[in-house]
């Protein structure tokens, strides 16, 4: 399947902006002072589930950001090629 140029790139930059945004939400999940993702110092539910959450955020980022990044580098060859 070929991907148009808009496409590789929204994939691409969704990759990246789920990288930006997940990384940022976990900083601050272990950095909670609230009290919802720690109770006596241990984790509770809260900080599991959330966690869990952005591993599988990073997971999809990056495989959706590689098929983007892959449609750019092939869009690249095809006119570096004409």
């Amino acid at each position: 399947m070929k991907l148009s140029r808009p496409v590789s790139w929204f994939l691409l930059a969704f990759g990246v902006w789920s990288w930006f945004i997940w990384v940022t939400f976990v900083k601050n999940l272990v950095k909670d002072g609230s009290g919802l993702a720690f109770h006596d110092g241990r984790p509770i539910a809260y900080f599991w589930v959330h966690l869990v959450l952005a591993i599988v955020s990073f997971v999809l980022g990056t495989v959706i950001g590689g098929i983007g990044l892959r449609g750019v580098r092939a869009l690249r060859r095809e006119t570096s090629s004409m």
